[in-house]
C-alpha cells in the first residue's frame, strides 16, 4: 500500500522564480529565504519519495474567471509549464501518474467530492517553483499529481471543506495498492494582498499561529469563514487552503521537521514547513 512519508507546505511568489534564474540566493534580500530548504532537501534524500501530490491554486495559466473550478485534479502523463508573463523560465515538463491520478478521482467522488478530471494540464509557478525548491537541479526524480484548489474567485471552499479534502485525499492515497512513497506539497501564501487599498498587508501574528496549528491542532483556522481569512491575511492570503488540504492528509499527531518564516519576499509572508507522521 501507498505511504504518505510527508508534507511540504511552502510559499509559491513568481519572484522566486527570477531570483533562482538570477542565482540570488546568497543575496541580503533573499538569503534568510532559500536558507530555509536545505533542510528540506536532506529530508527528501532521506524518505525518497516516488511521487509528489502538489496542492496548489492556478493563476490563470490553465483556468481563467470564465471557468474555475472548486476542486481539480491533474489525469495526464505529462505536465508542461507555459510563459505566464512573468519573466520566469520556464522549466522541464513533469511525469505525471495518470493511474494513480484516476485512482485518487474515483476515490474522491465516492467521498462525494466533485472533482473536475483534467486529461490535459499546464502548471504555473505555483507548482514549478516549489519543485524547483526542493530539487535545484529540476530533474524532478517524481511523479506529480497536480491538486487544484479555487483561491481565486468568489465563492472560495471553506477551510473547513479543504480539510476534510485533504483527509479524503489521504484515504485515497493510502488505498493506492502500489508499494509507493508520497510527499504531498501545498504551496502559497502566508498573508499577503497584491491589490487594493490594502495592498502591502502582512498579519505576522496570524501567520504565526496558523504554522503553530499545523502542528497541534490541525483544524484551527476552520473556525474562520472565507470571508474573514480574507480579512486576517490578504486576498492572496486566503492561499493557505492549500496548506489545509495538505495537513489534512496526515493523521492529528505529527513531528516537524522543519519551518521558516521570513518577511517579506515581494510583499508576501513567507512560510515553510515539513510535517511527517508521528513515530
Amino acid at each position: 500500500m501507498a505511504k504518505i512519508v510527508g508534507t511540504i507546505t511552502t510559499s509559491h511568489v513568481p519572484a522566486i522564480g527570477g531570483a533562482i534564474a538570477k542565482g540570488l540566493q546568497s543575496d541580503p534580500y533573499w538569503k534568510p529565504f532559500f536558507d530555509g530548504f536545505p533542510p528540506v532537501r536532506e529530508w527528501l534524500a532521506k524518505v525518497k519519495p516516488d511521487v509528489a501530490v502538489i496542492v496548489y491554486n492556478d493563476h490563470g495559466l490553465n483556468f481563467f474567471l470564465d471557468k474555475m473550478p472548486t476542486f481539480a485534479v491533474g489525469a495526464a502523463s505529462e505536465y508542461r509549464n507555459a510563459d505566464e508573463g512573468w519573466g520566469i523560465p520556464t522549466v522541464a515538463p513533469f511525469r505525471g501518474d495518470p493511474e494513480l491520478s484516476w485512482h485518487i478521482i474515483e476515490s474522491l467522488v465516492a467521498d462525494e467530492f466533485d472533482i473536475v478530471s483534467c486529461q490535459e494540464m499546464v502548471v504555473d509557478h505555483a507548482f514549478t517553483l516549489p519543485m524547483a525548491l526542493c530539487w535545484p537541479d529540476q530533474k524532478w526524480p517524481v511523479r506529480t499529481v497536480p491538486v487544484v484548489v479555487n483561491t481565486v474567485q468568489a465563492p472560495l471552499p471553506s477551510a473547513r471543506r479543504c480539510y476534510k479534502l485533504g483527509q479524503a485525499l489521504g484515504r485515497a492515497i493510502a488505498s493506492w495498492p502500489k508499494d509507493e512513497k508520497v510527499v504531498v506539497m501545498g504551496t502559497g501564501g502566508l498573508s499577503h494582498q497584491l491589490d487594493g487599498e490594502r495592498a502591502g498587508f502582512i498579519n505576522k501574528e496570524f501567520d504565526l499561529k496558523f504554522m503553530d496549528s499545523m502542528i497541534d491542532a490541525p483544524d484551527w483556522a476552520t473556525k474562520y469563514s472565507t470571508v474573514e481569512l480574507v480579512e486576517l491575511t490578504g486576498t492572496q492570503g486566503v492561499e493557505l487552503l492549500n496548506w489545509m488540504v495538505a495537513r489534512g492528509t496526515l493523521p492529528e499527531k505529527v513531528s516537524k521537521r522543519q519551518a521558516n518564516y521570513h518577511i517579506p519576499i515581494s510583499n508576501t509572508a513567507s512560510g515553510l514547513m515539513v510535517l511527517e507522521p508521528a513515530a
